[in-house]
């Protein structure tokens, strides 16, 4: 414990130099907006009269940068930071922002999934709260800035648990944290304060206001923004430096976040998959969200690519699967010869050229494992290890990087990627080769006496493949309904830059000492943001629309995406990747309400007991509904298991409800594979009011030869379109 206090207060010393440092900067040019042309004219002098009450009027003039008085209202002026907090303050000033340098590329993931920084927003944003799970917030982070924001929403209920290390603001209006076990780790700190970095990134991914000076030692370097910047952020700590997060703690977390009075909740975590909806605590948690009109976005799993991977898998959930951006990064290992292989990893460090040893040569004696090769943990020789790069055949790729680094190595070179797969921050220089580079470099070890190598820090080229599901992705189907398809849709989860905790290590390694306040990192944990973020962002424009209108939206507007890089299909990226501007505006939804869920959950095999227990009304399982079709859920998607030597006769039926134009007809249009007849009846929709509810029928008939089939219907009425994927797969 002390040695947490130690290092807490190293950081607020370095916090507290920085601050005292930046107020003797010279001024730096800022934007002070004023918004629309007031009438009558505006002049400099105006704008002159303004900065002399804050800076005085000796030095007025030589502030002021530039007047704006043709289209809109206000002034560039170079301020210091009192200087800013003073003009933000006064009459008349929306906003007093950083003049930044632009670029033609920013940290990427938002713009890739065309949701530029400066979209259509609803003024109802900034009551949105996001309750974010996960392992609490560096609240000093400029991510964080409660500049500009008013006092919470009224409907907010929530407490914030001060301590002498943390504090609130009007961003982040409330902070808790969960110790169950009452365990505590050296790094451990107890407060809502992150000491991982994982709650930092993933609060700031979803909330986090525009920063134009982020990167990674250089790299990533641009705009590091959330989807939803005026939104509050709600936390709830409930994991910790061992990376572990107890059930316990989770439903303590919910039962709090669900009476505080958040609007969307986003939690970054996963386990195993529980046949029993009811008996793991993230599906419960998020079944009395639902309840109470609170949306969970969960990351789908990082232990992809096999199937049936998938753990958050519940209907009334938003499961996302990653995909990648178009960015990524590449390296390069230049050996004695002279002849240099392109790798890939997000390697901060400079190169520097030591010897290289093949891991295998260097077994650990000691612990009698063979297995050094692959550099498991324990397996090598420190002595034989320390000052070198060590070169490993490919296991666990983090794994293997920590135990080099732990064995004193000086880098590490892994072999044998296959398509798909990246590598995040290691704690030392690492590159990840193909096999063919690996056994070209693995031939030069053997003839020569004293190997070397130098391993290049990281650049940054264009992934024209983009998007795809990577490997690391947990795929479908859904391994308790296999007729609720999952995941349902993809979001930007690959080398996603984000705040960080500066006393967190980048690579999760303990003894990586590098400081930063932002951090590249990769997983569903990271996409899992960005789903929250659009919901809360749908959310803003529709403030009464239930958490499965919401889902729908996000999920009958999002990009098809292509079997060709992944043939798992819809069990790789549901329903597509997500398009939040689109979502704004779906045309038709698949709207649930809670006795839908009772119907499905008797259909599952629940009884009338447990139902009544779980919802507290009195709910009745029919002898229609009792182990009734799970397709018949109001689902934004169709799935179908099916036997290799079984023909094909299922029927679904839906019911859309009319959220856009109030006279429009819908015409149905289908894409089926071959050996398949998909039928919709009615195929025409005609709507003649908003909120009107129209059903249909759809039936698929015929055989499949293959794992998966991938169909799709889309509604079309001429100004909206209305995507459902069908998959039809066989049973293994």
């Amino acid at each position: 414990m002390a040695f947490s206090w130690i290092f807490l207060c190293l950081i607020s010393i370095l916090l507290t130099t920085t601050l005292h440092s930046a107020a003797q900067e010279e001024p730096q040019a800022h934007i002070v907006y004023m918004g629309d042309m007031p009438k009558g004219e505006v002049s400099t002098s105006l704008h002159l009269n303004m900065l002399q009450q804050v800076i005085g009027s000796n030095t007025a003039e030589g502030s002021l940068v530039r007047s704006y008085g043709r289209s809109f209202n206000g002034f560039a002026a170079k301020l210091t930071k009192e200087e800013v907090q003073k003009l933000a303050s006064m009459e008349g000033v929306v906003s007093v922002f950083p003049n930044q340098k632009k670029r033609l590329q920013t940290t990427r993931s938002w713009d890739f999934i065309g949701f530029p920084q400066h979209v259509k927003r609803s003024i109802v944003e900034s009551d949105i709260i996001i309750g974010m799970i996960d392992s609490g917030i560096w609240p000093e982070s400029t991510s964080f800035d409660d500049e500009g924001f008013g006092p919470p929403p009224s409907k907010w209920k929530g407490t914030c648990q001060v301590s002498s290390n943390f504090t609130c603001n009007n961003k982040i209006i409330g902070a808790k944290y969960y110790r169950s076990t009452g365990e505590f780790g050296k790094r451990d700190i107890k407060s809502p304060r992150d000491t991982s970095g994982h709650g930092t990134h993933t609060s700031s991914t979803a909330a986090g206001a525009a920063i134009g000076t982020a990167g990674l030692s250089g790299l990533g370097h641009g705009t590091a923004r959330g989807g939803v910047p005026s939104a509050r952020l709600a936390v709830y700590k409930i994991c910790w430096s061992a990376g572990y997060c107890d059930d316990v703690d989770i439903l303590a977390a919910f039962d709090d976040a669900i009476a505080d009075g958040v609007d969307i909740i986003s939690l970054s975590v996963g386990g195993t998959v529980a046949q029993n909806y009811f008996a793991e605590s993230i599906s419960i948690g998020t079944f009395h969200a639902v309840r109470k009109g609170i949306l969970t976005s969960v990351s789908g799993g990082n232990d992809g690519a096999d199937l049936a991977t998938i753990t958050n898998i519940s209907p009334w959930t938003l499961s996302v699967a990653a995909s990648t951006i178009d960015r990524q990064f590449f390296n390069k290992v230049q050996i004695g010869d002279h002849k240099i292989y392109e790798g890939i990893s997000v390697n901060t460090f400079n190169n520097e050229t030591f010897p290289l040893i093949y891991a295998g040569d260097a077994p650990n004696e000691t612990t009698g494992s063979d297995e050094s090769r692959y550099c498991k943990k324990n397996t090598l020789d420190k002595n034989l290890v320390k000052g070198k790069i060590v070169f490993c055949d490919s296991y666990h790729i983090y794994e293997t990087g920590e135990e080099a680094f732990y064995a004193g190595a000086v880098g590490v070179i892994l072999q044998g990627r296959v398509a798909g797969q990246v590598l995040d921050p290691l704690p030392l220089p690492a590159s990840y080769l193909n096999r063919d580079y690996g056994s070209k470099i693995f031939m030069y070890m053997n003839s020569t006496r004293s190997p070397n190598a130098s391993i290049w820090k990281s650049t940054e080229a264009t992934n024209s493949l983009a998007p795809y599901v990577p490997y690391f992705s947990s795929r479908g189907p859904n391994a308790v309904s296999p007729n609720i398809l999952k995941p349902d849709l993809v979001a930007p989860g690959v080398q996603i830059l984000a705040a960080w905790s500066p006393i967190a290590p980048i690579s999760f390694a303990v003894g990586d000492k590098r400081v930063e306040a932002y951090n590249i990192l990769t997983g569903t944990s990271m996409a899992c943001p960005h789903a929250s973020a659009a919901a809360a962002y749908v959310k803003s424009f529709h403030p009464t629309w239930s958490p499965a209108a919401i889902k729908s939206s996000l999920m009958t507007t999002a990009k098809p995406m292509s079997t060709d890089l992944n043939p798992e299909a819809e069990f790789a990226y549901g329903a597509g990747q997500i398009i939040p501007v689109k979502a704004v505006s779906p045309g038709l939804v698949y709207d649930v309400e809670e006795l839908d869920y009772v119907k499905f959950l008797c259909g599952q095999g629940y009884d009338t007991r447990t139902l009544r227990m779980v919802t507290g009304d009195n709910s009745v399982c029919s002898s229609e509904e009792i182990n009734g079709p799970a397709r018949d859920l109001n689902y934004p998607a169709f799935a179908i298991s099916v036997s290799s030597s079984e023909s094909l006769n299922h029927a679904f039926s839906r019911t859309m409800t009319n959220v856009g134009s109030p006279n429009s007809t819908y015409k149905a249009k289908l894409t089926v594979p071959e050996g398949l007849k998909i039928t919709v009846n009615p195929s025409v929709l005609s709507f003649t009011s908003v909120g009107q509810k129209l059903s249909y029928g759809l039936m698929v008939e015929g055989t499949v030869d293959k794992f998966v089939a991938s169909a799709s219907l889309l509604w079309d009425d001429g100004t909206f379109q209305v995507r459902s994927p069908i998959a039809i797969y066989l049973e293994y």
